[in-house]
């Protein structure tokens, strides 16, 4: 028992370090941004109008999926406010969606809830107000959960890492066995962790098409399937399926035909074939997701997904290889010191194509330095670049143990064969009562061969129980002696603990990736600031003081109007207008009306009705400007029953 425990404390250790990896990943990228963002909207959100539109338009950063229900228009009471015909406005590189509303709705405040599918698979949802006439309260309570939030939007997060670490324990053990040791095809731990890594990714995405729909928002039921069916991001999952159907093949080619291949002539044309093979259905798995996620949407997606692949691919490789290594340097003890060199070249390979793919990817998601440090993604890929670095000083570590072992390999070699011809000279005189001795269980003889003594030649006997009983005792001693020689290697040994240490650093690596797919990348972030911030510059807060020259034409006709505008910047304002005779005392007029329009928005007239203070000073404590931008003012004077005037005039608010 005692010989055994490290074995199993090692990968007791490395599915802690997974576990923990993955309700990390999941937990955080519940809470991360999708990759498209609303961009604008009509009316835009806390604008005040006038009159009612005929209907409400939303505009976002890049394309985006929207079924039927996707844009609610909700009155203050909380009535439907809109017909729920979803019209398709885009035109172009514009991506744009309305809903008609009906007629008469009456004045107050008005929420508009959407929801969506980014063009990267990620669900997007949000929410703004907008008033006719003036604001008002309202009952409407506005969903505090985001889409792809809640237990759905854990479970979903999980499902994509399990799916992201099956697709590197199949790939990479599998790439491990046929470059680096065939052998390895016939031991069991390294057969058991290349079918998991199948079994892990096949529930993964099996689990990942029953919760699509629920994780988009939509209700899940009998046709939620089909219609999840019917999007990108569900052909992509099934093809991922089919694609496991070949791969499950493969497997059983591998650790089957494979390893019973004796002729060398056929097992090279075998081996070349399953290399053939499995590149083909490693890069169609691995173009699974880069048909639906990231590289499929954004800029220069058709160089994208290639590189994407390639990244994927290398990754695996890389990461899938060294568990594979360390199941090997932990479960089998006869693993060769070529295997572990002729891996090291495979992970030097790998995370060259990593690091040139990566500065692509980098550039394309980020594009500029500030969203480096100013985004989400550009942090979390700030962190993802220290612990690849963290990953490759280790695997530093792990070449010189390599190393190590090789220069050992080649120091004990003479002395090695020096052992092998004095045991041969030996053998021919050894008394058959000992081989007696271990056919029949005998412990000194036992202790003797595992304590790594000259070898006990047995006589084999006729009696098959008899046969059978020796050679299982043969393997059990072989497996002693073989263990008790590795744990006294400390070449081997410190490998096996770079390994095991490369392996945590790599699940933690695996679960920031998941994130990071699911984080709205830094170029995102910053096109969709700058057109939100697009409309005509602020002028610095200040009160607004105008002084206009009026003539209605008719008796006492002629005046001066003086208005304030307190702080004079969008939002709720308090606005007071003197009215001056031609000699500057206050003239009492019969009415008085102000009106605000943004012409370049096409927002307004906003009517503004004061109140008569006194003689000749009306005034309004509840101006509400929607946004900044260049206003035109309107002030209309009546002085009689019949003469009254308008006066126009340009101001910019800030």
């Amino acid at each position: 028992m005692t010989a055994t425990a490290p074995r199993f404390g090692a990968a007791r250790v490395l599915w802690l370090i997974l576990a923990t990896a993955a309700l990390l990943g999941s937990v955080l990228s519940g809470t991360a941004s999708a990759h498209a963002a609303l961009t604008g909207s009509t009316p835009k959100d806390g604008a005040v109008v006038a009159t009612a539109p005929k209907d409400v338009t939303l505009t976002f950063s890049e394309q985006v999926a929207m079924g039927d229900d996707a844009i609610r228009v909700l009155e203050p009471s909380g009535k439907r406010a809109d017909t729920g015909e979803l019209r398709d406005l885009c035109a172009g590189a514009v991506v744009k969606y309305g809903v008609d509303l009906h007629s008469g709705l009456p004045e107050g405040t008005y929420t508009v809830a959407w929801r969506a599918v980014s063009a990267d698979s990620h669900p997007i949802s949000g929410a703004f107000t907008f008033s006719i006439g003036a604001p008002s309260k309202t009952t409407v309570a506005l969903p505090k959960e985001e889409a792809g939030g809640g237990v759905v939007g854990v479970l979903y997060g999980i499902a994509r890492y399990v799916s992201y670490g099956g697709f590197v324990l199949l790939v990479g053990g599998a790439a491990f066995v046929l470059a680096c040791w065939p052998r390895g095809a016939a031991v069991r731990p390294l057969q058991r962790l290349v079918v998991r890594g199948w079994a892990a990714l096949t529930a993964a995405t099996l689990a990942l098409l029953l919760l699509r729909a629920p994780y988009t928002g939509a209700d899940f039921g009998p046709g939620s399937l089909g219609a999840v069916l019917e999007t990108k991001t569900g052909a992509a999952l099934v093809s991922r399926l089919l694609l496991l159907g070949a791969a499950a093949l493969f497997v059983a080619v591998l650790f089957g035909a494979y390893t019973r291949r004796e002729d060398e002539g056929e097992k090279k044309d075998l081996t070349f074939g399953l290399a053939i093979g499995g590149t083909v259905v490693a890069a169609g798995i691995a173009g699974t997701w880069a048909l639906s996620e990231h590289a499929s949407a954004g800029l220069q997606p058709l160089v994208a997904m290639p590189v994407d692949i390639l990244h994927l691919l290398a990754m695996a490789a890389w990461l899938g290889g060294l568990a594979a290594l360390l199941v090997a340097l932990y479960r089998e003890p006869s693993v060769e010191g070529s295997a572990v060199r002729r891996f090291s070249r495979v992970a030097f390979g790998s995370v060259v194509v990593l690091a040139a793919t990566g500065v692509y990817q980098s550039w394309r998601q980020v594009g500029s330095w500030s969203a480096l440090t100013g985004t989400a993604y550009g942090r979390l890929l700030l962190l993802k670049v220290a612990l690849v670095a963290v990953l490759v000083a280790v695997a530093w570590l792990s070449r010189r143990w390599t190393r190590r072992m090789a220069e050992t390999a080649v120091a004990a070699a003479p002395e090695d064969a020096a052992g092998e011809a004095e045991g041969r000279d030996s053998e021919g005189g050894e008394d058959s009562e000992a081989g007696d001795s271990v056919a029949g269980g005998d412990s000194e003889a036992g202790d003797a061969d595992a304590g790594g003594g000259a070898a006990v030649p047995v006589t084999v006997p006729d009696d098959p129980e008899r046969a059978a009983q020796l050679a299982r005792q043969r393997a059990v001693l072989a497996a002693a002696r073989a263990k008790r020689v590795r744990d006294a290697d400390p070449e081997r040994a410190g490998l096996r603990r770079s390994v095991l240490a490369e392996a945590g650093v790599a699940v933690v690596l695996l679960a920031v990736t998941t994130v990071l797919t699911t984080t709205e990348p830094g170029r995102t972030v910053e096109e969709a600031g700058a057109a939100q911030t697009s409309a005509p510059a602020a002028v610095p807060d200040r009160p607004l003081d105008l002084t206009l020259p009026f003539d209605t034409g008719g008796v006492n006709g002629k005046g001066t109007v003086r208005l304030t505008l307190d702080p004079g910047r969008s939002g709720r304002n308090a606005m007071h207008v003197y009215v001056d005779g031609p000699d500057g005392r206050p003239l009492d007029v019969p009415e008085l009306k102000v009106a605000y329009t943004l012409e370049s928005k096409q927002i307004g007239p906003l009517p503004v009705l004061p109140e008569r203070v006194a003689a000749g000073h009306w005034s309004s404590t509840a101006v509400q400007v929607p946004m900044p931008g260049e206003w035109k003012l309107q002030v209309t004077v009546r002085t009689s029953d019949i003469d009254q005037t308008t006066i126009d005039k340009n101001v910019k608010i800030g």
